[in-house]
């Protein structure tokens, strides 16, 4: 879905909550399996998604980012489980990823609990409390003696989720439940008004419009105190052995979304709750198979198919529909980082190569929502914002050219001609805009600058912000809007080989000969220039050079190695390369491929950013490197290391980070990190 501009500019941090209670009697779901194809003799079922991650801790404050969100269907909320007992029989959040650039509006909003005839409350074991977590929903489930109570949470849709809470009657006599919905808000935040049979929430700056409004035709009670509030049901017999299914629903919904079309739909939904579970089970059964049957013969064990799982939930949590100047659907890096609720171009091409594997049309969008911005000139912004009187669009500068790879990782997928005749034309205007705005001498090779003309925007551009290679850089001004480093970048110019490459296949599968022919020329005397500008015959390595070319910045680097992933380096140039990315003193560390040598002198692996943690991207780009090669045998071994040492990536329950100490293993800078699960998802599937 696009929204158009002319509509979205309208649209401010504004949003509008719903929170729809029915109370329906309908039966319960099992549990979801997946088949496991490592098995050809006899197939077996595992749930291979169950817990892959934790989201069983409750919010202390509206602040709180430690928590982890489960979300669905590109919402812009998100919920846990509580881990207090007091919360139990509920959910935590919702988590809205706009309010502030993501606040807690609740701890836990909507909370079940019932009293018998004689008035007491019931009171569930907390010792009981079985809590899992599935690609498709929520599910927890608590007892006592004569009662067990299950909730199940699924995305309805990108605005709304469904909560059944499901009583069970274990005696053999009836019992006599008054039910009732409770919950809480953070105080100072938002506050709650009642309106007819409806209560409003509304945030303190006007920012938020919420409604808790009763479906079904049971007469209710309504009670508010201050922040706060209580909804009593209708009492009910419980027949032995019975049970009774209790629906709401939280919608979080923009204005420029229909409302009553989402209220319809909810109705509608809460009419066959079990199919809509069914549904959404159906759909992350079909797309983990799926992924499963085309994992790489070396990672097929079920611990690394467990991670697969935890690689697309990631994936999953991080998505968000149009809404506001989001004009199509994409991935944010990290719900878990304050400044991280945008979209950012690089992100998006290595997000887009992922989800090109098992959602296409998401990943066309996600690359469809970066050029929607491009300007006349072909220049892309580095990142865009739904909402700007938050945090602005940032035109300092653009990031490395790899959306011409993105897009032809698509169109493998489906062969989609449209697509490729659609952005064409828009990546050719992007690649020359780099030799127009980035060639200082016009020499034919790039460096990274900046639009303002400042120092730290144009290391920004680079994608590799703080990196060493950049400690002694200086800016250029070659016209009015345009710098640049006073350095030639040897990673910038082999993406922009492997960028000449695929417009040439593009303009081939369109029939643009000529387009083809000189695409072709360009990339053949780009990678003669690559191969003997930026290799230092007597150390064997790639680096940066000075911008006259004379001069090597001897700084051994992850840079030194995308010559080998864009295939343009000599087999001699890549056999010296491989030797000092397997040698343990280099880059071969306890985990592989740091972004800079763990010999040199500024070697920072704990918190130095791009100064010696491992990214990612970097290192599935070292591996793939290897493997274009014939490199196979090492390449796996630094696969096997990346999966296995990098700190709680094959382990239950504990998120993907931005990036890991390669020393020690610890995971470090953001949870829940969007391009690391993409490039481990590549990993697994060999790609």
């Amino acid at each position: 879905m696009k929204i158009s501009k002319s509509t979205h500019h309208f649209f401010t941090l504004s949003y509008l909550v719903v929170l729809s209670i029915s109370l329906l009697t309908q039966g319960c779901s099992g549990s979801e399996e997946y088949t496991n194809s490592n098995d050809e003799e006899e197939k077996t079922t595992i749930s291979i998604d169950e817990n892959v991650l934790d989201y069983s801790r409750t919010p202390t404050n509206p602040y709180d980012r430690n928590p982890l969100v489960f979300s669905d269907q590109g919402a812009w909320m998100g919920f846990g489980f509580s881990d207090q007992d007091s919360l139990a029989a509920g959910f935590s959040g919702p988590f809205l990823m706009t309010q502030e650039n993501g606040r807690w509006i609740s701890p836990s909003l909507i909370q079940f609990s019932a009293k018998d005839e004689s008035g007491k409350s019931i009171q569930f074991n907390s010792s009981d409390n079985r809590q899992k977590s599935y690609l498709s929903h929520l599910e927890q489930s608590s007892k006592n003696d004569d009662l067990e109570l299950k909730q199940q949470l699924v995305f309805s849709s990108p605005h709304s989720v469904i909560i059944s809470s499901t009583l069970s009657n274990n005696k053999n006599e009836a019992i006599t439940l008054s039910p009732s919905f409770h919950g809480t808000i953070w105080p100072n935040s938002f506050q709650l008004t009642q309106f007819q049979n409806q209560i409003r929430i509304e945030s303190d700056q006007s920012k938020a419009i919420g409604i808790l409004s009763l479906l079904s035709e049971e007469s209710s009670e309504i009670n508010i105190n201050d922040s706060s509030y209580t909804f009593s049901a209708n009492s009910f017999i419980l027949q032995p052995q019975g049970e009774k299914e209790f629906l709401f629903a939280c919608t979080f919904i923009f204005p420029e979304y229909d409302l009553n079309e989402e209220l319809n739909l909810l109705e509608h939904r809460a009419n066959d709750f079990q199919a809509l579970l069914g549904d959404r089970k159906a759909e992350k059964s079909q797309l983990l198979n799926g992924l499963v049957s085309n994992m790489d013969s070396s990672w097929t064990d079920t611990i690394y198919q467990k991670l697969l799982a935890k690689t697309v939930q990631t994936l999953q949590n991080n998505w968000r529909v149009p809404a506001g100047e989001v004009t199509y659907a994409g991935l944010f890096p990290s719900y878990n980082y304050i400044w991280f609720n945008g979209f950012w171009a690089w992100d998006s091409w290595k997000h887009a190569v992922a989800l090109s594997h098992y959602n296409v049309e998401l990943a066309k969008d996600q690359i469809r929502l970066m050029y929607d911005y491009q300007t006349e000139n072909g220049f892309i912004p580095d990142c865009i914002y739904r909402d700007t009187s938050i945090e602005k669009h940032n035109y300092r500068n653009t990031k490395p050219p790899l959306s011409a790879w993105a897009v032809w990782e698509v169109y493998l997928r489906d062969h989609d001609l449209d697509f490729i005749e659609e952005m064409y034309q828009k990546i050719k205007l992007q690649h020359k805009w780099w030799y127009v705005n980035r060639d200082y001498d016009k020499d034919g090779l790039c460096e990274y600058g900046s639009e303002d003309g400042t120092l730290v925007a144009a290391k920004w551009e680079s994608g590799m912000d703080n990196a060493v290679r950049f400690d002694e850089s200086s800016i250029l001004k070659s016209a009015e809007g345009v710098y640049s480093l006073d350095q030639e970048s040897v990673d910038l110019n082999a993406y922009l080989y492997a960028e000449k490459v695929y417009l040439k296949k593009m303009a081939e599968v369109i029939e643009l000969e000529d387009d083809a022919q000189q695409f072709s020329n360009e990339a053949e005397t780009l990678k003669d220039q690559i191969q003997s500008t930026f290799f230092n015959e007597k150390t064997g390595w790639f680096y940066d050079v000075s911008i006259d070319g004379k001069e090597f910045v001897m700084v051994e680097g992850c840079e030194g190695w995308i010559p080998l992933w864009a295939n343009c380096a000599t087999p001699e140039q890549a056999e010296s390369i491989k030797d000092k990315m397997m040698a343990e003193d280099h880059f071969n560390t306890h985990v592989p491929l740091p972004t800079l040598s763990a010999n040199h002198e500024k070697f920072k692996p704990d918190g130095g950013y791009w100064r010696g943690p491992n990214w990612l991207d970097q290192c599935h780009f070292g591996v793939k490197g290897l493997h274009q090669y014939g490199f196979h045998e090492e390449a796996n071994e630094l696969a096997y290391k990346l999966f296995h040492n990098a700190a709680g990536i094959l382990k239950q329950g504990i998120p993907i980070r931005e990036n890991y100490n390669p020393m020690t293993g610890a995971g470090l800078e953001s949870k829940n990190f969007s391009w690391s699960a993409a490039h481990y998802l590549l990993l697994l599937l060999g790609e």
